[in-house]
């Protein structure tokens, strides 16, 4: 934070001026939430999740509840993201409902593992692909994503609106390319690739003919349980999840409504696509297929386009780690800056740019992160994989806590304006609360089979909320009173 006495200049990064008029519209935000949202998971969970269930219902059902369950959340959000809209978006509404301290947790466990890792290991996503198209020897994937990092960092740190902008065009061609997959499994279903189909059958490992040329519709090695659907559904949340970083961008929108309305449209948008992905994927390889598939697109793909999809998914899976790489840059940077700005220790994270509207230390620090992690897992590969995948309770932890926290600040505030109220109230964050909690536990159950370093890799996530309990601890009592981002209190 810039320590500035008297007026600042009008250039400087200081974070108590107020902010211009607002880069972002509404197609802005949607291309933030889809671009976070739809990442490389919807080119390999459908495959682990046609493992877990009997059936195809059974499979285009709980892919249609992942949406169901999104858009309850969405609800939820929009409110709390209409009533208190703040770049600190989640760190903001529980620092509101149950205190700083908590919050800082939550932020903690954000911006030193899961973003961080995450930004990573989609720079590896990306490198691994990459090196494909265009190899650069055995360091080249980290060399990719070392300079995808860079690069992406360096463009938004330029300002908000040239980082949307950029968001704005990959997540277009992220999404063209699920179209891709929709047309082609919609040109096999109608007759189309029909000597692309029988070269693939023919050979050895070829995938299980589709249902409509006498293939299975149903997968008789998995009975009907409990246990078999809440394993698929935490890889299809898995796969829907970042809908709820829309809160990170909730103040850099003109309307206060706009933010719901860019839930709600993306989640929708979100569901359509992964049914209709999903769906091509069945058609093409049918249920057992899908389930033996390693690549699904690129089998789905190799059915009905022939040999050159190998490429084609390769450059389509690049594009889609690009565009959750950069998603996640602009919403996990407000996370560590409203951090800053609650704890002295850390003010350094507070600084913000009202003039490109970034936190821009934030961006750097993360950069230097990020840049640690993929330096370190290309020599070591030591699992930080495996630490961020596991940190899946820590996440439905804190969201629980998000669905408790617009109970709590309904309770503590009534009389503060809500432009948007969750349908339904009580019962629809409820479900979300319940839904949550569901998901911890089943989450649990999977990481609970994991070693991590020799260790139960439940313990991870309890790892990092422990470091944050210590951060807590050695850097004393937050600022008071606090120091909010801009428009954390709208006019």
């Amino acid at each position: 934070m810039s320590a500035w006495r008297g007026r600042p200049p009008a250039a400087s990064c200081d974070a108590h001026s107020a902010p211009g008029g607002s880069p972002l519209g509404l197609w802005h935000a949607i291309a933030i939430i889809l671009g976070v949202a739809i990442g490389a998971g919807i080119f390999k969970a459908p495959s682990m999740v046609a493992a877990h269930v009997p059936s195809a219902g059974w499979l285009f059902a709980v892919w249609l509840a992942g949406g169901l369950f999104s858009i309850i959340g969405a609800l939820c959000y929009a409110e709390l993201s209409t009533t208190y809209p703040s770049q600190g978006g989640e760190y903001h509404f529980l620092s509101r409902a149950f205190g700083r301290a908590t919050a800082l947790l939550y932020a903690w466990a954000r911006f030193s593992v899961i973003t961080t890792g995450s930004i990573a290991l989609l720079g590896f996503l990306f490198g691994d692909y990459m090196a494909q198209l265009l190899p650069l020897g055995p360091h080249g994937p980290a060399v990719y994503a070392a300079a995808a990092v860079l690069v992406l960092t360096a463009l938004n740190v330029r300002g908000l609106r040239e980082g949307a902008r950029a968001q704005t065009w990959l997540t277009s061609l992220d999404v063209a390319g699920l179209a891709l997959i929709v047309g082609a499994g919609a040109w096999l279903w109608l007759g189309g690739g029909t000597d692309a189909l029988a070269a693939t059958a023919s050979a050895p490992s070829g995938p299980a003919a589709p249902p409509w040329a006498g293939g299975q519709g149903s997968n008789p090695s998995v009975p009907l349980s409990l246990a078999g659907i809440g394993m698929a559904m935490v890889f299809v949340l898995l796969t829907f999840g970042g809908w709820n970083d829309a809160a990170y961008i909730s103040a850099d929108l003109p309307h206060r409504r706009a933010i719901a309305w860019a839930l709600l449209l993306s989640v929708g948008l979100i569901t359509v696509l992964y049914l209709l992905v999903n769906w091509a994927y069945w058609a093409t390889l049918g249920l057992d297929g899908m389930a033996s598939a390693d690549a699904v697109a690129a089998e789905m793909l190799a059915v009905s386009l022939g040999p050159v999809a190998g490429q084609l998914i390769a450059l389509l899976v690049a594009v889609a780690a690009l565009a959750s790489m950069n998603a996640t840059l602009i919403v996990g940077a407000r996370t560590a800056c409203a951090m800053g700005r609650d704890w002295p220790a850390l003010r350094v994270l507070g600084a913000w740019c009202p003039e490109r509207r970034v936190p821009r230390n934030s961006f750097v620090l993360q950069c230097a992160l990020a840049l640690v992690l993929i330096a370190l897992g290309a020599v070591y590969d030591d699992g930080f994989t495996a630490m961020v995948e596991y940190t899946a309770p820590v996440f439905w932890l804190f969201l629980f806590l998000t669905g408790l926290a617009l109970f709590r600040l309904r309770r503590l505030e009534p009389h503060v304006p809500r432009p948007f109220r969750v349908p339904l109230y009580p019962w629809v964050p409820l479900l979300f609360c319940a839904s949550s909690l569901a998901m911890l536990g089943a989450s649990l159950a999977f990481v609970g089979s994991h070693q991590v370093a020799g260790l139960n890799a439940a313990w991870v996530g309890v790892g990092v909320l422990a470091s944050g309990l210590l951060l807590m601890r050695l850097m004393g009592r937050p600022a008071a009173p606090s120091q909010p981002l801009p428009r954390d209190t709208p006019p």
